[in-house]
């Protein structure tokens, strides 16, 4: 014996306020925007090698780490 109206409970979405359904049309139309105007970077010159030190929390110079 299977339980239907729990499983369509699940399935079935809330209705969006206007409010909230005005905030997910602007937040689309502001990602839209900004993939619009993507440029694209430079490649860094003498950068640091590996991955980004400011990610990893720590910098490398002449073998030397020093974090600040």
């Amino acid at each position: 014996m299977t339980d239907d109206s729990s499983s369509s409970s699940v399935t079935e979405r809330k209705q969006l306020t206007p409010a909230a359904q005005r905030a997910l049309a602007e937040a689309e139309a502001r990602r839209k925007a900004a993939e619009a105007n993507v440029a694209p970077r430079e490649k860094e010159f003498q950068g640091p090698k590996g991955p980004e030190p400011t990610r990893y929390g720590d910098w490398e110079n002449k073998g030397i780490a020093s974090d600040f």
